[in-house]
């Protein structure tokens, strides 16, 4: 690389089209293209790739009072369902010339509100969250100070802030659907934790399905995990086992909660699904290479990223837009989790 080629600038794109700075500001601006006519638009758009102009995010930063960053905040970077979202997010920003500071809070409302400061310190353009709690002081601040912002996968009670989510009722039923199919009646429930929304609104779906006699409901076969994680579904899973009391299958909330129930399953002796079938939520990467494959709820993943980042950068543009509520729609994807019981 030629340290000393002199960088390309808007000037330069100009002399060379043959008009004024400033249209081509407006042309290299999404907000203000529409200002000037197609013929112009499109000759300046062409002269500035064959001069290889690159803009500085620093200065259309200063003209347009925009950093160009996007603050991305999520829960726990080590569950897996998480850098599907992201790279769905980055893919999309980086395709409007902006960029995303990614953050993880460990789980820690304390680490949220100081990662928080710190965005806002730097001035991003605005804000996607993966980290919402059902009742969330952090969101309801964004809101009351008119930040831009977007929720993926989970959301808040109030439903106040643009928000990507998964049909969590709709994933649930399919899981119980599946099993009661496969002759299952006596069916437990590993969840997640309920001041979130997907671990209350997953719990809130098995429950109606078994209220409705879709199987034989048990109140004592309903284990609320602190966190989705490996180690909690072991514990839960266990739990459930001491109970004592009869099931032949287990829906887990989540796919980290069901590997925990894997483990704990053989540390009993016994086997998944000649035992007990299990299933799980999210469809994470390598849920095929188990033994057995995971039979479990697909989540779009990267779509739910893109859908967000879109909805962020509309937000951007427009502020006033009126809050968006977007639902996926899961689907199952049957493995060798789950089997006929064997009584």
């Amino acid at each position: 690389m030629n340290r000393s080629a002199k960088r390309i600038n808007i000037k330069d794109v100009a002399a060379q089209a043959g008009v004024h700075a400033s249209t081509v500001s407006r042309v290299l601006n999404p907000d203000t293209v529409s200002m000037v006519s197609v013929a112009v638009a499109e000759k300046v758009i062409k002269i500035a790739r064959e001069m290889g102009y690159q803009p500085s995010a620093i200065a259309a930063g200063l003209r347009t009072g925009r950093s160009y960053t996007v603050g991305v905040l999520i829960p726990d970077l080590t569950n897996p369902i998480f850098p599907h979202i992201v790279r769905g997010i980055e893919r999309t920003l980086d395709q409007e010339g902006y960029i995303a500071v990614i953050a993880d809070s460990d789980n820690s409302r304390k680490n949220e509100h100081a990662i928080l400061d710190s965005m806002q310190a730097r001035r991003v353009d605005g804000l996607i969250l993966a980290t919402a709690h059902r009742k969330d002081a952090l969101v309801d601040s964004c809101i009351a100070e008119s930040i831009p912002i977007v929720l993926v996968n989970r959301t808040t009670d109030t439903h106040a802030a643009t928000e990507v989510i998964n049909d969590d009722e709709w994933g649930i039923g399919l899981a119980v659907e599946h099993l009661v199919q496969l002759g299952h009646r006596r069916i437990a429930f590993l969840g997640g934790p309920l001041d979130t929304s997907t671990g209350r609104d997953r719990q809130r779906a098995f429950t109606k399905y078994g209220r409705a006699d879709r199987f034989e409901f048990d109140p004592e076969l309903l284990v609320d995990c602190r966190a989705f994680t490996e180690s909690e579904g072991y514990r839960g899973f266990a739990s459930l086992l001491d109970k004592g009391r009869e099931f032949s299958a287990v829906v887990a909330a989540n796919d980290l909660l069901a590997l925990g129930g894997y483990d704990a399953l053989g540390e009993a002796g016994m086997q998944c699904p000649r035992d007990i079938s299990v299933t799980g939520f999210n469809d994470m990467l390598f849920m095929d290479r188990l033994r057995p494959p995971l039979t479990t709820v697909h989540i779009p993943l990267d779509e739910m990223g893109v859908k967000a980042a879109e909805l962020l950068l509309s937000l951007i543009r427009d502020p006033a837009m009126e809050t968006t509520s977007v639902k996926l729609a899961p689907r199952l994807v049957v493995r060798g989790s789950t089997a006929a019981p064997k009584h």
